[in-house]
């Protein structure tokens, strides 16, 4: 199996949204093959809880705005590891000690790495 092109438009709507909060590592992962639910993980890092939180939810309500059903949600009130369910795509962010610690991308290492594309940083202004 090959992730499909809805999870692919999601990976890209979640990683914009990771990075206009500051999201940093992106890594998605192609984990259709060995889990038949879920196309995509995507890992993201955050500085500190605060920021965990804050990467968390502008990739939920931007997922949600486009019209994306959420599944599940857990980790919220700690904001060291939030997992974001929306059925295809799985986003996990992490606090930089969780990530190290719980090592997903060695985990997954078997799965294809799927392309994020960010969106340009604006010019600066002279």
């Amino acid at each position: 199996m090959v992730a499909s092109v809805q999870s692919h438009d999601m990976l890209q709507i979640a990683a914009a949204a990771a990075d206009a909060k500051g999201g940093e590592d992106l890594v998605a992962l192609d984990v259709s093959e060995p889990l038949p639910l879920v196309d995509i993980f995507l890992l993201v890092t955050g500085r500190s809880e605060r920021n965990v939180a804050a990467i968390a939810d502008e990739i939920e309500d931007k997922l949600l705005e486009a019209g994306h059903k959420r599944l599940r949600r857990e980790g919220r009130q700690e904001s060291r590891w939030v997992l974001i369910d929306f059925g295809d795509l799985v986003v996990h962010v992490f606090h930089e000690e969780e990530r190290v610690y719980y090592g997903l991308e060695r985990l997954w290492k078997d799965c294809p790495l799927v392309p994020v594309e960010l969106p340009a940083p604006a010019a600066a202004e002279d």
